[in-house]
Order: structure tokens, then sequence, then C-alpha cells
């Protein structure tokens, strides 16, 4: 997966939470992939948990603004950005893994009660 694939996926995925569009969390998890948010939690296991994970995040108006450019290794992407919604706001920088078939199959949310902004 180029670079360029990477950065596209992430832009498609903070798009997605401003129309609330689960179809595109499901397009771009893999089926048995994990997701630990923030990183250390208990991970949630496979597509069909993840899909539902999000659709409470847009149930309850979660807004994402990236702000600053994403950084590609190997197979991972990270990026930085805010989360608001209507009560709270914090500071994040999410890790994405990708299977050889552009999917993600780890997503690693850092942030913690020192990234809180109001």
């Amino acid at each position: 997966m180029e670079a360029k694939d990477k950065i596209e996926l992430v832009h498609r995925y903070v798009a997605a939470f401003g129309t609330a569009d689960a179809s595109v969390i499901e397009d771009i998890y893999a089926e048995n992939s994990t997701l630990e948010d923030p990183a250390g939690a208990e991970p949630i296991v496979g597509r069909d948990n993840i899909v539902e994970f999000y659709k409470v995040a847009f149930s309850v108006g979660v807004n994402l603004t990236l702000t600053g450019n994403p950084r590609c290794a190997g197979n991972y992407v990270a990026f930085p950005f805010t989360v608001k919604t209507p009560d709270m706001g914090f500071e994040a920088i999410d890790v994405f893994e990708f299977n050889d078939e552009g999917k993600i199959i780890s997503m690693k949310a850092f942030w913690g009660e020192d990234n809180m902004i109001s």
C-alpha cells in the first residue's frame, strides 16, 4: 500500500465522522481487526463490533479535525487530530496498521486525561 493510499484513507476516515457514515468504517477495516481506544484499553475485536463502536460515536456527535499531516512508515500510518463532541474535546493520535489488501487490521488511539481541551 502506497503512502498516498494510506493518507487518502485517513482523510476518508475523518470525513466519515462529519457524515456519520458507518459504511466507510465497514469498508476500511478487515474482518478480524482490533481497535484500542485509548491504547491499552480492552481491544474491540472484529469488524462488526468495531462498526458498532463507531455508530455510538456518531450518535453522540463526535467530530474529528486533523491537526497535522499523516505520517507513514511500513504498513502503518499515524495522524494527529482533535476530537470534539457537544460536551468535551481532546487531542489524539491514531495509528492504523494495514494488511496486504489495504484494510486496517489494528487501530490504536493515543490520548489520555492530559489531552483534554475545551
